[in-house]
């Protein structure tokens, strides 16, 4: 019979002992076995991996080898009275909070939160190192006299706790704590703390290279999203948590020359930047980057208590679901922690720069944690990154063509993309410190890895509204459409579509009427929607769509862009991503008819379409296919628009179709929108074609001879 065991409580914080259940109705034999297994997982503990309170945790693992060795001693005398439980019970909850303590104190990319919280490590310490010793003293006399050894590795064991449990945080774990609190007074004053005071600090707690300030960085915003993403807005860690965030990112980007991979020296000449910031080089395979649930790529790894990893979203659906084992072990989830894993992130990273592929879109509450980030979380934080953003914004005005700068240029322009990527109020701060004019002008750089970082450092800006009021106004529509056509890498490319779509879809219509008066601009996005990869196409789609979109609110400026559209081949282009199904990307194909139904609103689109035969019917087959009831809107509304230019011919031609009227019946039953009212409409049209012709009534689906359409006039 096992114990009772849980490791922790769902939602328990890091650093907080978790509601530990001890053990009821259990024979001494097994409850002993367990707590064997458990104090040896604590003995075994390296002391020298704790970053702060370094004495108090090294006790405590000094104490733990006592208590094995006390528990072996007794576990091969007579067998053990039943009065002992209560004994080994106390013991039993005390190691499991110990093993939770410890795991936190030691944890990777945890150092400088430990560090600043030491006081409340000790505490807790103190606290377990104290139950422990009442446990021990609490043993039956004749437990602890089962031998001479064992009487005095008690004796010990008692009398060591006791004595640790008068743990304090070190000297120089409090001066180190002090100083950073002073740093975060200097930010929130618009002061440059003092370098040598921030490299003592880190070296206080082992980080000391680019990476491991960035995994330290990466941490605590992982901290930081998962209680905004719970909404604990006002949570009074979330103060600290952004000022310490602001610390890192000010060393990491003032203090380190070079980024650094995980395994290599910071000093190590790095072949390639974008490898280097995700810290590993991936040559395994795929298949272990795909979470085992989704069987899709993670894009937010964690590890849960059993030691698998599974992308964040899909277990946090599995454990509300109900289901409280792993997935993969089937082990019961002892905790409902989920801890980052950091390691696997920048793998996976690394596989989609390499790769040209693209996240899945985050999810609704992750997207309305970033939304929170608009503000920082305290004037230290502020300040930590403003001076963060001008020292980056310095670095980026070197221009003086030698290789350091060249060196120095990669580096700003990847702390800039890296800045951006999650953090409103983060971009806001390079925006005001004027980022976005030297980002543009290094869109021309000879080197192939600044020109990336500045184009993906533009699209994360651009998602601001002042970083797109920005770049409009510094003259770079027509710098980020070069890119899109003459950009070093495909990667770079597709993030200038993307910059694209931002300004259409998200700005004014100036910006879009801005977009489409470059004559570059639409051959460009056409072309890359014929010859790039799946998020090219993906990007140039949406982009064109924005910009079209936008010029319909006059009609004399849609009827020039989608004759734009149309002369550089936009219609030839999408009826082959329709009539493909474009693969295993079907909404590419989704995307292709809505531009469609956008093109066909002016007379020459839908004359383009038309002269497609095969489109025709192979957007009616689009209709009864697509599981999407978007999908499904945009269908009809091309289908409309067809008819309603291309005249009773074209509305013939349909009702020949057998299984476009099944179809446009199934939309009508669905009831309410503008799809179902553009059904009814097409349906009364092909009614009236026929009628006119006096031609043999249209086939109907015999579910659906009791449907009657009333006559709606519908106006495009």
């Amino acid at each position: 019979m096992q114990p009772h065991e849980r490791r922790a409580a769902p939602g328990r914080r890091m650093l907080a002992l978790p509601a530990v259940c001890p053990c009821e109705a259990i024979q001494p034999g097994p409850l002993l076995a367990s707590l064997l297994t458990l104090v040896a997982d604590v003995s075994g503990r390296d002391a020298s991996a704790f970053p702060a309170l370094r004495r108090g945790a090294g006790d405590a693992v000094r104490i733990a080898g006592v208590l094995l060795a006390f528990l072996e001693e007794i576990s091969e005398s007579a067998a053990l009275p039943v009065a002992a439980v209560l004994g080994l019970s106390e013991l039993h909850v005390a190691t499991q909070k110990l093993r939770f303590l410890l795991a936190d104190c030691a944890r990777k990319g945890a150092r400088l939160w430990v560090l600043m919280n030491a006081e409340l490590v000790a505490s807790e310490l103190r606290f377990v190192l104290g139950s422990v010793a009442t446990a021990m003293d609490v043993l039956p006399a004749d437990v602890a006299a089962a031998s001479v050894e064992a009487e005095e590795l008690a004796r010990l064991v008692s009398e060591q706790a006791w004595c640790a449990a008068r743990v304090r945080p070190d000297a120089d774990d409090a001066r180190a704590a002090w100083s950073v609190r002073s740093m975060l007074a200097q930010f929130k004053g618009g002061a440059t703390p003092d370098a040598e005071d921030a490299r003592m600090v880190l070296g206080r707690v082992g980080i000391t290279s680019w990476w491991l300030c960035a995994e330290e960085a990466a941490f605590l915003e992982a901290e930081l999203m998962e209680r905004l993403e719970d909404g604990r807005e006002d949570d009074n860690d979330l103060v600290l948590i952004s000022g310490l965030m602001a610390f890192l990112v000010y060393c990491r980007v003032v203090l380190f020359d070079r980024v650094d991979s995980k395994n290599a020296p910071a000093a190590a000449s790095q072949d390639s930047p974008a490898a280097a910031s995700c810290g590993a080089t991936w040559t395994g395979s795929q298949d272990a980057l795909l979470c085992p649930i989704t069987l899709e790529l993670m894009s937010d790894p964690v590890t849960v208590s059993t030691g698998q990893t599974y992308d964040r979203a899909s277990i946090k659906r599995w454990v509300k679901s109900g289901c409280r084992t792993c997935p993969v072990t089937g082990e019961r989830l002892r905790s409902a922690e989920l801890v980052p894993n950091l390691a696997a992130r920048g793998i996976i990273e690394q596989l989609l720069l390499s790769r040209n592929a693209l996240h899945e879109p985050p999810s609704n509450k992750h997207r309305n944690a970033v939304d929170k980030t608009v503000a920082a979380f305290g004037p230290a934080a502020a300040g930590g990154v403003r001076l963060a953003a001008a020292f980056l914004v310095s670095r980026l005005s070197r221009g003086n063509g030698t290789s350091t700068t060249t060196e120095e240029q990669r580096k700003a322009t990847q702390e800039v993309r890296k800045l951006a990527k999650r953090n409103v109020f983060h971009r806001a701060c390079l925006v005001d410190a004027g980022a976005v004019p030297w980002l543009l002008h290094l869109l021309s750089s000879p080197d192939a890895s600044v020109q990336e970082n500045a184009v993906a450092s533009l699209l994360n800006l651009s998602k601001h509204p002042a970083g797109r009021a920005a770049l409009v106004e510094a003259g770079g529509l027509g710098l980020v459409v070069d890119a899109v056509n003459v950009a070093a890498k495909a990667e770079a490319r597709q993030n200038a579509a993307a910059v694209l779509f931002y300004l259409s879809s998200n700005g004014s219509e100036n910006y879009c009427q801005e977009i489409s008066r470059i004559p570059e601009a639409i051959p460009t996005l056409v072309c890359l929607m014929r010859e790039g990869a799946y998020r090219g196409r993906k990007n140039a789609l949406v982009s064109l769509y924005g910009v079209l979109q936008n010029s319909s609110n006059n009609s004399q400026r849609s009827s020039v862009s989608v004759g734009k559209a149309v002369s550089a081949g936009a219609v030839g282009v999408l009826a082959g991503l329709v009539l493909s199904g474009s693969g295993d990307r079907e909404d590419l194909a989704s995307d292709a008819v809505a531009l469609l139904a956008r093109i066909a609103e002016q007379p020459a689109g839908a004359s383009a379409v038309l002269a497609i035969p095969e489109l025709v019917e192979g957007l009616v087959g689009f209709l009864g296919a697509c599981a999407s009831r978007s999908g499904k809107d945009h269908c009809v509304a091309l289908l409309a628009s067809l008819c309603r230019h291309g005249g009773d011919g074209v509305v013939a031609l349909m009702g020949k179709m057998p299984a476009l009227m099944p179809a446009l019946y199934a939309l009508v039953a669905e009831g309410g929108g503008v799809g179902a009212k553009r059904a009814r409409w097409l349906v009364n049209e092909i009614h009236r074609v026929y009628d006119q012709r006096q031609l043999p009534a249209v086939a109907q689906p015999a579910g659906d001879r009791a449907i009657r359409v009333q006559h709606t006039n519908f106006v495009s």
